[in-house]
């Protein structure tokens, strides 16, 4: 995939808006930025969109801001001009495609049966949009065309909300979903971008899902780290476990056969999506030790530290 389209993947939520008024931009994205998804797609339905998109690309340079609802060439030149990134489409048109193509310009057009998909394959497309997605059938809809089509993969919007996401993103066909649960047009036209500002927050620790896994306790030797287990499945019942290099208590205590990161030990936080929640969690200005990276067989990022200690203890994420 290309850069656009990479980074839309990491976000993980695309956050669909209608502005009505380009005076509602700049706080619009600040509340964004804020609540960890620097990106909007803008609806190029209104006459406020070009310009909106113009004052969040320039006072917002940070932020990934696309145009969406492009029906024609002319509105993707004017997108484009303003600052677009990246174009969306509620269904495919063919000229369109083509000419975002031709000038290297990201697009994802919408798409809800097979022989869209084609057309999008034979066009040079990577990723499409799934549109309207919870009525043209959800994510078992697009489970069953994403089967014969292997290299193809999903952008859904419509009818998405907290309470359907992740059954969307743990497929991993789907990049990203697009929604509008946070940036309702009342809020904005009422100026509570506050509330903006937390119903993404919410919305960024929803998809992540960060829960403490285990903690971890230095051991000074092996002896040591089995008797410590020994004594928690003795006192609690967590029964011990050993592993390579520590054993474990239960599942929420682990005891290192050997001094390890942080001053006392460390705990492990777990995440739905490890490599969105270090992407958010850059955002926010923390650091991750990249000589501590884990990957699964697969090649997947599995684990991290960060690079500093809370109270001496080093602190690492997991995927679940």
């Amino acid at each position: 995939m290309n850069e656009v389209l990479n980074k839309i993947q990491k976000l993980g939520i695309v956050p669909v808006v209608v502005l009505n008024n380009a005076k509602d931009a700049a706080p619009l994205a600040q509340a964004l930025c804020e609540g960890g998804l620097p990106c909007a797609e803008v609806t190029f339905r209104t006459e406020a969109a070009e310009e909106s998109i113009r004052i969040m690309s320039e006072k917002y340079p940070e932020m990934l801001v696309g145009a969406g609802t492009v029906l024609t060439t002319e509105q993707v030149d004017r997108a484009v001009a303003a600052g677009a990134k990246f174009i969306v489409s509620p269904g495919l048109n063919p000229k369109i495609v083509k000419y975002c193509v031709e000038k290297g310009i990201p697009i994802t057009p919408g798409v809800t049966n097979p022989s869209d998909i084609e057309q999008a394959i034979e066009l040079g497309l990577e990723v499409v949009k799934f549109f309207p997605a919870e009525p043209a059938g959800g994510i078992n809809m697009i489970k069953a065309m994403a089967a014969p089509y292997t290299k193809m993969k999903f952008m859904p919007t419509g009818g998405i909300g907290p309470a359907n996401l992740k059954s969307y993103l743990d497929f991993n066909k789907i990049i990203a979903c697009g929604g509008s649960w946070m940036v309702k047009g009342d809020l904005v036209a009422a100026g509570e971008f506050g509330k903006i500002r937390e119903l993404t927050k919410e919305a960024v620790q929803s998809m992540l899902g960060f829960e403490v896994a285990h903690v971890g306790i230095n051991g000074k030797t092996s002896e040591e780290a089995c008797s410590f287990a020994m004594m928690f499945e003795n006192m609690f019942g967590f029964t011990k476990k050993e592993g390579n290099s520590s054993y474990f208590a239960g599942k929420g205590i682990e005891i290192t056969k050997l001094p390890y990161l942080g001053t006392n030990g460390h705990i492990a936080v777990a995440t739905n999506y490890i490599e969105r929640a270090v992407a958010y969690l850059e955002t926010q200005g923390y650091e991750f030790d990249m000589n501590t990276v884990k990957y699964d067989a697969k090649g997947n990022l599995k684990a991290v530290f960060f690079k500093n200690e809370i109270g001496g203890f080093a602190i690492h994420l997991v995927q679940k």
